[in-house]
């Protein structure tokens, strides 16, 4: 009996080693897709300080909180600065932080002229002349990435350091099919639910992503020479599992643009500072001199 109620037990401890092992498998397995996730959009930070500038013929939305050196946030194409929420938190510990809805994007209205980069960094030189801001580091999304760059090479005077996260130079760094990732694809109609709820133009959605997605067809096209000529301290960062960019790309930038400290951030996609915001602000704030 002795032997039987031993083997018993050595059979039970096996079946619950077996499940903790599983159990951990699928924590495990659920860590490792992080990146395949796509968290909520932030809500806005108490205390932000709202407002329209009216700029180069359109109404841009904007708010600022916090105190000290400035920061300016830029986001990603289709979406607006909510998403930036977790960063604004960080953030306003030791900076004042400017949160701009794109032209078209958020709540921010748009003309009939083309998008263009360009254009959109000629938008924010413009708020930060309202706002009597000489010079602003900026932390870029995407899109918010690529006019980043453009303000650091076509507007020096008026950036400090830049947080290019996300971005590409050149439209060959986009990888093909990208709407078709399941994350990226559930981004899209995020997107469109928060267009309608925010923008002046809540039944246009499509026809501003068709004019987006012209953009995005022929922009941005720099030169390895552009690049070379920015000055602006750049940190290129990513995730590693980025659904829309080109990891040779994101080298490429960091390799090309001098100085540039390159950075990626694990488990992640282009949607990092959503899925893991501690290692994402701990990077920007690292590289702002704040940690």
């Amino acid at each position: 009996m002795s032997g039987t109620s031993n083997w018993s037990r050595w059979l039970r401890a096996q079946r619950l080693l077996i499940c903790a092992c599983a159990a951990f498998a699928v924590q495990l397995a659920h860590a490792e897709a992080r990146w395949q996730t796509l968290p909520p959009t932030p809500a806005p930070v108490a205390g932000e300080q709202t407002g329209i500038a009216d700029v180069n013929g359109i109404r841009l939305y904007y708010a600022t909180i916090g105190r000290g050196s400035p920061v300016i946030l830029l986001h990603g194409g289709l979406s607006n600065s909510d998403y930036f929420g977790n960063q604004v938190r960080a953030l306003i510990k030791h900076h004042k932080v400017v949160l701009v809805d794109s032209r078209g994007h958020g709540r921010s209205s748009r003309d009939a002229r083309p998008f263009g980069y360009d254009l959109m960094a000629d938008d924010v030189v413009a708020l930060m002349d309202k706002l009597h801001l000489r010079k602003a580091d900026v932390v870029g999304w995407s899109d918010g990435a690529i006019i980043g760059l453009d303000l650091a090479i076509r507007h020096p005077d008026r950036v400090g350091k830049v947080v290019a996260f996300a971005a590409n130079t050149k439209t060959e760094g986009v990888i093909d099919g990208v709407e078709k990732n399941p994350t990226f694809a559930r981004f899209i109609e995020r997107a469109g639910h928060e267009y309608r709820r925010l923008s002046p133009t809540p039944n246009e959605y499509d026809a501003f992503v068709g004019q987006i997605s012209h953009m995005w067809a022929s922009q941005p096209n720099w030169t390895d020479d552009q690049l070379k000529a920015i000055r602006a301290p750049v940190l290129v960062l990513d995730g590693d599992h980025d659904e829309a960019i080109k990891r040779s790309h994101t080298e490429y930038i960091a390799a090309t643009i001098p100085g540039a400290g390159l950075q990626i951030l694990p488990n992640t996609s282009h949607f990092a500072f959503l899925q893991d915001p501690d290692a994402f602000n701990f990077a920007i704030l690292h590289f702002l001199g704040d940690e």
